[in-house]
């Protein structure tokens, strides 16, 4: 099965944060941003906005990290999956993660990232601006992505 990716557009981002209300009531049952397994964050022009998800990275840092081996990558989805049957909360994963991607709910006290909703993220569904879309990663357009990544840092990519 191929792998799929979450792939995000900043330059179609409104910063509405739809994404994220649905996330934290389908993953989390309440209306609370904080608990949502994606962020928004703006950027420095304060006009486009980079939604910020788990990359599922195939050498995932978090997964390393873990003194308890509760983090696993799921073979159905390749997705990076927590085990809350192992996970002692140590929030080691979460220092580890280069994009900010795992969170910590201090009322559970439990550390919380994306599973991609099981294959159907439902904020993909619920992107109105579509700045969100699953693909099979041999779809992620690379030139469109460099494109984009220039214009948002100029000048700091090698060619």
């Amino acid at each position: 099965m191929p792998k799929r990716v979450l792939m995000t557009e900043p330059m179609k981002c409104n910063g509405c944060s739809l994404c994220r209300m649905v996330c934290s009531m389908v993953k989390s049952g309440a209306r609370h941003q904080g608990r949502a397994r994606i962020r928004v964050v703006p950027l420095e022009d304060q006009e486009n906005y980079l939604p910020v998800i788990c990359q599922h990275c195939q050498d995932a840092p978090c997964m390393s990290v873990c003194p308890r081996e509760a983090i696993h990558r799921d073979k159905h989805l390749q997705r990076v999956m927590v085990d809350y049957d192992l996970c002692i909360s140590c929030r080691m994963c979460a220092a580890a993660c280069p994009f900010g991607a795992i969170g910590f709910d201090e009322e559970r006290q439990k550390v919380f990232k994306c599973d991609l909703c099981d294959g159907k993220p439902l904020c993909v569904d619920y992107c109105f601006p579509q700045a969100l879309d699953f693909i099979e990663d041999y779809q992620i357009p690379s030139s469109g992505l460099r494109k984009s990544a220039e214009r948002l840092i100029p000048g700091k990519l090698n060619r």
